[in-house]
């Protein structure tokens, strides 16, 4: 019983579990949001190859930079992730700026389209926090 109690006290037990569904439900609602919908309305091209002063800028995706689907996700999941258990939210926070600098770094993003890529994973992440409470209070 005391091994079990331990281990789930590193895992994070039920409010990891809870923090982990929220996250992956903000992370895919973020993704099919960006990815699925705004890529598809919006054509924008990458930034201009000679802006980027290293070599793997040839390995760019082709589709529309507009908005950031990595920053949209890893936002989401971090914003989804926090309310549930805050300590995990600030230590996923590190990575989740790391892939918001990484992809303007990289070349592969204007930083507007990180940043709509961030709105889009806070609104996920609120979405997915409060979407059962808005459906219950309106369902007839």
């Amino acid at each position: 019983m005391v091994r079990r109690r331990c281990r789930d006290g590193l895992a994070g037990g039920w409010r990891g579990r809870k923090a982990a569904a929220a996250g992956l439900a903000a992370l895919v609602g973020a993704q099919l949001v960006s990815n699925g919908l705004c890529k598809q309305l919006a054509d924008r091209r990458r930034p201009p190859k000679e802006w980027i002063p290293h070599d793997e800028v040839d390995d760019r995706p082709d589709s529309s930079s507009f908005p950031s689907g990595h920053t949209a996700a890893a936002v989401a999941f971090t914003a989804a992730v926090a309310p549930s258990w805050p300590a995990a939210g600030a230590v996923c926070a590190v990575p989740a700026a790391m892939v918001a600098v990484e992809r303007v770094q990289s070349g592969a993003h204007y930083p507007s389209d990180v940043a709509a890529g961030a709105v889009i994973g806070l609104a996920s992440a609120w979405l997915t926090r409060h979407a059962p409470v808005l459906f219950l209070r309106h369902w007839p």
